[in-house]
Formats: C-alpha cells, sequence, structure tokens
C-alpha cells in the first residue's frame, strides 16, 4: 500500500533546531520517484515477485523442480517408462495408528502455503477468500459448474492416460498405495481436497491474481499458471503432464472470466476423490491396461 509523503503543517510545532534545507529540496527517503520510498512503484512489484518465488518455492514450485528431476532418473533407469510406477497416497508405517497421524499431518502441512499465500493476498483471510470467489456466496451454482468441469477434464483425461500408456509416455499411475484400514477412505478424500486446495489456491486464484498486478499479459498468465501445474506431474510422464498443461489453461480461462476458484476446487477435488477412492476399491483387473 503506498502512502502519501508527509508535508509540514504551516501552523504546526516549530522546525527550531533542525539544519535548514535549500528550497525546492525534499529527504532522499521521501522521495516519490527513490527506489526505496514507498511511493515509489518499483517497491510493490519487487515485493510481489519476491513474494510469489517464496510461496512457490515453499510449495509447488519446489515440486515441479523435483518432478522434471524425478523423470530425468526415470529416463535414465533401464526399466522403459511404461513399465515404471508412480504411487500417491503411499504409507508411512506398517502401524495403522501412527500411519493415521502421519497421514493427518502430511494433510495439514501441506496446506500451510495456502494459509500462507492467503495472509499476504490481502489484510485478512476472509477477503481473500472473497478476492478468490472460494466464499459461500453461490454454493448451488459453484457445485454445479465444478461437475461440469470435472466431467469435461476427467473423460478426456482417462483416454489421455491410457493413450500415454499405449505410446510409453506415462508411467502406471498408482493412485492409492495406502494400506486398508477403516480410515483409508476417508484419508483419501481428505487428501484429495487438500490437492485441489493447494493447487488451485497457489496455481490459479493466487498466482494469476498476482501476475495481473504486475501487469503481465494475459496469455503469457495463462501460460504461467498452465505450465507450473504441468511441471509438478512430470514425474507421471510427459503424456499426463501435457494433460495437465490443457487443465490448467481451462482453469485460468475460467477463473479470469469469473473470479472464482471455487468451482476449481470442486471440479479438482471430485477428480483426485474418483481416481484415489477408485483406485483403492476397484479389483486389480480393472486398473491394467
Amino acid at each position: 500500500m503506498t502512502q502519501s509523503s508527509f508535508t509540514p503543517d504551516p501552523q504546526g510545532p516549530s522546525d527550531a533546531g533542525r539544519s535548514p534545507q535549500p528550497a525546492g529540496a525534499s529527504h532522499p527517503a521521501s522521495s516519490p520517484g527513490s527506489p526505496g520510498s514507498p511511493n515509489s512503484p518499483r517497491a510493490p512489484r519487487t515485493r510481489i515477485r519476491a513474494e510469489i518465488l517464496i510461496i512457490l518455492g515453499l510449495s509447488l514450485g519446489q515440486s515441479g523442480i523435483y518432478a522434471a528431476l524425478n523423470l530425468l532418473r526415470r529416463y535414465l533407469a533401464p526399466v522403459p517408462l511404461s513399465e515404471q510406477t508412480a504411487s500417491l497416497n503411499v504409507s508411512q508405517s506398517t502401524q495403522a495408528t501412527l500411519d493415521l497421524i502421519y497421514q493427518i499431518l502430511a494433510i495439514t502441512f501441506g496446506l500451510m502455503p495456502v494459509a500462507l499465500a492467503l495472509f499476504l493476498l490481502t489484510p485478512s483471510f476472509r477477503a481473500s477468500l472473497r478476492k478468490l470467489g472460494i466464499d459461500a456466496s453461490r454454493p448451488l451454482r459453484d457445485l454445479g459448474s465444478g461437475v461440469v468441469l470435472a466431467a469435461v477434464i476427467g473423460i478426456p483425461g482417462l483416454g489421455l492416460y491410457a493413450v500415454g500408456r499405449l505410446l510409453g509416455l506415462s508411467t502406471e499411475v498408482v493412485a492409492s498405495a495406502l494400506n486398508t484400514h477403516w480410515w483409508t477412505i476417508p484419508i483419501l478424500i481428505l487428501a484429495a481436497l487438500k490437492n485441489a486446495v493447494l493447487e488451485e489456491v497457489i496455481v490459479v486464484g493466487y498466482l494469476v491474481t498476482r501476475l495481473e498486478q504486475l501487469r503481465w499479459h494475459t496469455g503469457v498468465i495463462i501460460a504461467t499458471s498452465a505450465l507450473l501445474r504441468g511441471s509438478y506431474h512430470l514425474y507421471q510422464g510427459p503424456a499426463m503432464a501435457l494433460g495437465n498443461v490443457v487443465m490448467g489453461i481451462v482453469f485460468s480461462l475460467w477463473f479470469l472470466r469469473t473470479r472464482r476458484t471455487g468451482p476449481l476446487i470442486i471440479a479438482h477435488t471430485i477428480l483426485d476423490v474418483a481416481a484415489f477412492v477408485g483406485y483403492a476399491l476397484l479389483p486389480d483387473s480393472w486398473l491394467n491396461f
């Protein structure tokens, strides 16, 4: 937030004891054009750029770098990419209770970058939620839009996965590698919700909003958001990364048009619940391509 420079009141306290300044001179720290001035347009932009790097470095930007290295490692392995597996929602302990604690902690801490992004975006969490369209002002419309988006993305996504497997451009994705416990399905649902909130708030709502504030071109904003989404799916192979780039384009366009992230979170949650829970419940013979 910029602040106007202070002008002394002629009727105010005396300036006795201060060193006189030449007429027209201004204090270096308060000069409107100086880089350190609160009125300088460079100051907030520099801060926003740093903020974006920090948020992404703590979350999905970091994941994208590791996913790219993971893909490189897969191609350097003696086993072809199509014969490798990428496991999601992996058990962390053979002890059921300890494993449950690990899963809950992973979900909780995984949402901390979202909390940080919302904290920095506006002066209050509630204002940030409204700004990103995650409020409850139109629940039925958001739900309906989310279901439609899930269908638009999910059905072609299954086809792309199958084609990627046939062409050797995708690993076998094990959507649930959790041991079977009474809490397995609820945890998978919570994990799906966590993924949806993390990705749609950071990659779409937060990032698009901040890049708009930096006055980036709309096409570049969409491409940046979509490529980021594709980057952290590279560990599944180029085919799935490409599919997520397309999903990123659709979701970014939706947000730019409606300013609502809520339907995107709903759609993403539906897709991940179907993948995670479906994989856990379907017989093995149905999962082999």
